[in-house]
């Protein structure tokens, strides 16, 4: 490009970038690249020489692949000229496929573009129902002249022969299959409008309306998008907004206009602390005055100490109690209280008890009245804290001369009293002290007695895409919105709450308001395609890649994993022993 400027088809510039100064070509302006690259060519000498094609030799194949038509999906049969093809990439291949195979295939394609075209009219809003109709007929039409030359979609002998292409479980959710592996019925598709576009909301009247758009478009509080439906400042929103979202002390968006979060957002998580905040804010602006008296209304009732239970081990209990406890319990001498301490270290969450060994066998509260001759009562003290039944071992030789440890049940029992009467000996103490108990009482309403759980409300969530023949019940829906929401989610409702439901739901709205890329399921073996019928029926065009147990055979494994990577997926489903 030094030598032949004029092939450069734009400016050349210097830019920075994270590494240093860099070179790049900006385009010049009012000039089309195409227009650049006709006069380009001018530019470049050659020659070439036809040349023969050698023979192939006995045993070489031809290459009958074609390139790819970008109309097919990737991973997908298509048919040119009357033949079936299969697309892998940039490339469509001939399948090895018999004669009686090929036509299941090709009846199947036909199947698969009708119900394509039929999901992309149901997409569009516009579409009036008298243009679906005559399609649903076509796609009735196929079904049947098909089912009654090969039999159901879901039986194995189409299984087998269509697969790989990646509308399988798509075409199988036309069928509703009876647990006998009979058909039931054919799916809504055929007869309804099965899927709810999605429609962006444009303007609206009012803050709450607005409110409500954002939430459900942007998984948040955006006053900037919710300025532009209302046509409202974004201070007059936050006015009329008071007490259903509050501006969050010391954070700001990146224009630097303040940030906001929802009321049932902001009165919840660790109260106490958002309290503090909150008041430390209202000493310099006193407009954070409403923080202060909503979360302050929002505090947990403190506990006394009758209602607080307290056990050895809880990590909220400075080790000097510990300490003392021990102390004051095993009446440890003077002389030893230097080299016998407590210690706990935060990042192994892991007791320790130094010099557990130093005190004599003569000492009684630590070898008989709290202790035992083979474990004494600081060494028990130590189990407790890390929450470990005491265990005492013999090392015996067995017949080939090799030493191994065996449980003592007899001290093992012994020794177990010892620890029960200290852990209630710890209980009567810890309280017995009126400042003692008046300090740890504090302590733990502000530590551990200061989460408020917060309530999720998915009523806001419009659900683009999903079968309108469907209606998730309220549970469902704020079971979708603490996924979306709460950043971490346990869905332990009974069976047949709904929860796959919910779980497939949760993962088509985190996609769409890019909260994630694609999403992975990972199920029971046996469950993998009615998971992937369940997942159709609820979002009938979504793309969802099932995995079987051959993609994960050890010369599979890469192609496959290559093909969750760089496949358009909404959602992957695969057993979990895989």
């Amino acid at each position: 490009f030094i030598d032949h400027p004029e092939m450069v088809l734009g400016r050349q510039e210097p830019v920075s970038t994270a590494h240093g100064m860099d070179y790049t070509v900006n385009p010049i302006e009012g000039l089309e690249l195409s227009d650049q690259l006709h006069d380009a060519v001018k530019y470049i000498h050659g020659t070439y020489q036809e040349a023969e094609l050698p023979e192939l030799g006995e045993g070489e194949a031809i290459d009958t692949s074609i390139p790819a038509d970008p109309n097919v999906k990737n991973y997908s049969y298509a048919i040119v000229d009357g033949q079936v093809y299969y697309r892998e990439n940039s490339r469509m291949v001939r399948p090895d496929l018999n004669a009686t195979a090929e036509a299941r295939v090709k009846g199947l394609v036909g199947l698969r573009d009708c119900v394509q075209e039929l999901i992309d009219l149901q997409m569009d809003a516009a579409v009036p129902d008298s243009t679906i109709t005559p399609k649903q007929a076509e796609l009735n039409s196929l079904y049947d002249s098909f089912s009654a030359k090969y039999g159901l979609i879901n039986d194995r002998a189409n299984r087998l022969a269509y697969a790989d292409d990646s509308s399988y479980y798509l075409l199988c959710a036309l069928e509703v299959i009876d647990e006998d592996g009979k058909l039931e019925r054919k799916a809504d598709m055929f007869t309804k409008r099965t899927i709810k576009p999605h429609q962006a909301v444009a303007t609206v009247d009012t803050a709450s309306e607005a409110l409500a758009v954002s939430i459900s478009e942007k998984a948040c509080v955006d006053m900037s998008y919710m300025s532009r439906l209302t046509g409202k400042t974004k201070e007059a929103l936050a006015g009329e907004l008071q007490g259903v979202i509050f501006r969050v002390p010391g954070q700001l968006e990146q224009d630097g206009t303040p940030h906001y979060v929802t009321a049932d957002e902001y009165l919840s998580g660790n109260v106490r602390r958002k309290l503090r905040q909150a008041q430390r804010a209202a000493q310099q602006d006193p407009s954070f005055a409403v923080n202060v008296e909503a979360l302050t209304a929002a505090q947990p009732k403190d506990l006394d100490a009758s209602e607080i239970e307290v056990r050895l081990g809880a990590t909220w209990i400075d080790k000097e109690y510990i300490q003392q406890f021990m102390y004051e319990t095993f009446n440890t001498p003077f002389y030893l209280q230097r080299s016998i301490e407590v210690n706990y270290s935060s990042f192994t969450a892991e007791w320790q008890i130094k010099g557990k060994s130093s005190v004599s066998y003569n000492d009684v509260a630590a070898y008989t009245t709290y202790g035992t001759s083979r474990a004494n009562a600081y060494k028990i003290l130590e189990d407790s804290l890390n929450l470990r039944d005491v265990r005492i071992y013999d090392t015996i030789e067995d017949a080939d001369g090799k030493e191994r440890r065996v449980l003592n049940a007899k001290e093992t029992t012994l020794a177990a009293q010892k620890q029960q009467a200290i852990r209630e000996a710890f209980r009567d103490w810890i309280w017995r002290d009126p400042e003692r108990r008046q300090t740890l009482v504090r302590q733990y309403n502000e530590e551990m007695n200061s989460t408020r759980p917060r309530e999720y409300d998915g009523s806001h969530i419009t659900f683009g895409g999903m079968n309108p023949a469907i209606t998730l019940r309220e549970h469902q829906k704020s079971a979708i919105a603490h996924v979306l929401y709460g950043g971490n989610t346990l869905l332990a409702h009974e069976v047949g709450a709904g929860k796959t439901f919910e779980m497939v739901a949760a993962a088509m709205e985190a996609k769409r308001l890019g909260l994630c890329q694609k999403s992975l399921f990972v199920v029971p073996n046996h469950l993998t395609e009615q998971w992937a019928s369940e997942f159709l029926r609820l979002y009938p065009s979504a793309n969802i890649l099932v995995t079987t147990k051959k993609d994960f055979e050890t010369h599979n494994r890469k192609k496959f994993c290559a093909r969750i990577a760089t496949g358009d997926y909404d959602a992957i489903i695969m057993g979990h022993s895989q």
